[in-house]
């Protein structure tokens, strides 16, 4: 896994002062490092029951929906406030960096499906915190959250102790 963290650009100062910017664009550009971190998801997950997989906006819609595709899986997309037409649920969260929300729509989720959910990052835990909380008040279970990097120094797993977390590159320090 160390070859993907070679293929991730960090933007220094972005979006503020005193962040380093996991920019995995320059990880997708890459066939191979994109089909490395699909089928390592594949592997991972191919023996989980799994009734669909949810995408956090936007760079986990990449990951979700390749991945999602390669499973035969319905994508389920959890989006920023305001983009979604119809009916939703909505969770907030805190970033390194701010606040937000998460919304879903409340028919993407039927009552006693397995979900996966899936982004790129696993910072300080609080947007997949809330999208499985999105996930949970539909009435679903979260069949794990994966994230192609984690930056253990920010300690976002703790707020996920109830799931179960897979990361493929750990970045243990800033």
């Amino acid at each position: 896994m160390e070859d993907l963290l070679k293929l991730i650009r960090v933007v220094p100062d972005f979006p503020k002062p005193g962040i380093g910017f996991f920019d995995i664009t320059t990880l997708v550009k890459d066939a191979d490092g994109f089909r490395q971190v699909i089928d390592e998801f594949y592997q991972h997950y191919k023996d989980v029951k799994i009734d669909r997989i949810a995408g956090i906006e936007s760079r986990g819609f990449v990951f979700a929906s390749a991945l999602a595709y390669k499973m035969g899986k319905g994508l389920i997309l959890l989006r920023k406030p305001g983009k979604l037409p119809a009916e939703k649920y909505r969770a907030e969260y805190s970033l390194e960096y701010g606040t937000d929300a998460v919304e879903m729509h409340t028919d993407a989720v039927e009552k006693g499906m397995s979900i996966l959910v899936i982004d790129d990052l696993l910072a300080t835990g609080g947007t997949a915190r809330a999208a499985c909380e999105l996930v949970e008040k539909a009435g679903g279970t979260v069949a794990g959250v994966g994230f192609v990097i984690e930056l253990a120094f920010l300690k976002g797993r703790e707020k996920l102790k109830e799931y179960k977390v897979f990361t493929m590159i750990e970045v243990k320090s800033e």
